[in-house]
């Protein structure tokens, strides 16, 4: 996993905070729930402290996930080209093949949610999108073969 993961200041900045809150907050109720069930008694027939000792399995490996991510993160601090897409650019497309238009703004995989238009900038669509302009014909490699969308209008 040497990738980087592209993501605006305000992702990067929404991922640390997420660590810190992991990190305490998270840690301390697991521990507590840890606490309670060694209460009951008998820890090899508790389900109590097992399932809060696989709570904690899960939080700690969520952890090291979300440190990863900022490790690898690529923040990218300017304000994209008004001209081409990238990384912040909302953009206005045409499927050639359905007519359908929809519109997106590119955004880093952590805030990604297509149905409120957020498409990730790491998707099959958005890296065919990247760099191109108004009025410009992409073919978008996909399982199903080649999709040919124009690029309407961005924002």
């Amino acid at each position: 996993m040497s990738d980087s993961v592209v993501m605006t200041v305000e992702s990067h900045e929404a991922l640390k905070r997420e660590i810190e809150r992991l990190e305490t907050e998270g840690r301390r109720e697991i521990a507590d729930r840890i606490k309670t069930a060694r209460e009951f008694g008998d820890l090899k027939e508790n389900a109590e402290y097992h399932d809060a000792k696989n709570s904690q399995a899960l939080l700690e490996t969520k952890i090291l996930t979300l440190r990863d991510k900022l490790l690898r993160a690529e923040v990218q601090e300017t304000a994209p080209a008004a001209d081409v897409v990238a990384l912040g650019t909302t953009v206005t497309l045409r499927d050639e093949g359905s007519g359908r238009e929809d519109t997106f703004t590119l955004v880093s995989a952590l805030d990604a949610a297509p149905s409120d238009g957020k498409l990730s900038f790491d998707s099959p669509l958005a890296r065919a999108l990247v760099g191109a302009k108004a009025g410009k014909l992409v073919d978008v490699p996909t399982p199903r073969g080649v999709r040919k969308v124009t690029v309407l209008s961005l924002a």
